[in-house]
């Protein structure tokens, strides 16, 4: 049974930020010379900050075996509260640069690759026209990963699509989640199709021209599967499975495909004026676009800045008209 130790009695002189970061290189190379080669120190000095950790600690905080080391669950204990700590401190310094010069800064969000090829672009040109010299770090998270992204402190913030129910891993009150818009899937054509012409189109209608879909599992795919269906009707014939924003606009606009899409993505890709939103109202329930972030993490002054210049800009995508017209 592990020894309950006085905190300003013991850890507080014992427990240095540098021992944490010797436990946190072993963990990571998953031994403690590859760690000393990264620290660029012994490993007997490795060594002795390990055992001095374990000591102030009153615990084994590493399982030694032939392979190398692992983290015992005192370890891994330690850990996730060491990084929340480090992570503070960061944002701390980050604070006070922001105080210094509030125009300077970085930011780390993590995306996936449909959101930032339509909806992030406006959101960072209006940011970076208020404060030019706050650097922005995008990083690709796909919609799976969004919540781990969160937890290992690599992102301020993901935008993303909100996913119910969450991963069996991840606690609804551990997150702070924003809507920012609800999207809603509609089907769109290239502007030289034919049906781009039509002013009245059933669902029917559709089923043997070659259609572009997200593979499935995805909302994108289930939104259509779903329309058919409550038509009575088969999936139609799909030519192509993708996520990719630029395949698909590139094949719609040049060639004599149908796809299923978030109108936010008609409305804010580069390639919207070639693309035509066909007058047929899918059953899909909308899927909100949202900021995720981390409940009693601190956010820095930089972080409520992209958040509310996120607000302004996706606000007039929730403004704009929606198709009306029925299947």
């Amino acid at each position: 049974m592990a020894k309950i130790v006085d905190w300003d009695g013991h850890i507080g002189r014992c427990l240095r930020l540098r021992d944490l970061r010797v436990l946190f290189a072993v963990v990571q190379c998953g031994s403690m010379a590859k760690a000393a080669a990264q620290l660029r120190v012994s490993q007997p000095a490795v060594s002795q900050v390990i055992g001095d950790l374990e000591h102030a600690v009153g615990v084994s905080l590493l399982d030694r075996n032939s392979r190398g080391v692992e983290p015992t669950i005192y370890g891994r204990a330690l850990l996730t509260r060491a990084r929340a700590a480090f992570d503070e401190l960061r944002q701390g310094i980050r604070d006070i640069e922001y105080l210094t010069d509030p125009t300077t800064g970085e930011l780390q969000i993590g995306c996936s690759e449909v959101l930032s090829a339509t909806i992030l672009p406006p959101i960072i040109r209006r940011f970076s026209q208020t404060y030019p010299r706050v650097i922005v770090h995008v990083n690709d998270v796909p919609p799976t990963q969004e919540q781990s992204a969160l937890f290992d402190r690599k992102n301020d913030l993901i935008l993303g699509r909100w996913i119910r129910p969450l991963p069996v891993n991840v606690r609804r009150n551990d997150l702070n989640v924003e809507v920012l818009f609800n999207d809603q899937l509609v089907i769109v054509a290239g502007m030289h199709s034919r049906w781009a012409r039509r002013r009245t189109i059933d669902l029917a209608d559709l089923i043997d021209e070659p259609w572009i879909l997200a593979p499935p599992n995805n909302w994108n795919h289930a939104g259509t599967e779903e329309a058919f269906r409550s038509k009575g009707l088969n999936m139609p014939r799909v030519a192509l499975f993708t996520v990719s924003v630029s395949l698909r606009a590139n094949l719609l606009t040049n060639g004599p495909y149908i796809a299923t899409a978030p109108i936010s993505t008609v409305h804010l890709n580069a390639d919207r004026r070639s693309q035509k939103v066909l007058p047929i109202k899918l059953p899909a329930s909308p899927r909100p676009v949202v900021i995720i972030t981390l409940k009693n993490r601190t956010l820095s002054p930089v972080v409520e800045r992209f958040i509310e210049c996120a607000r302004t800009v996706t606000k007039s995508i929730s403004t704009r008209p929606q198709v009306s017209k029925s299947m």
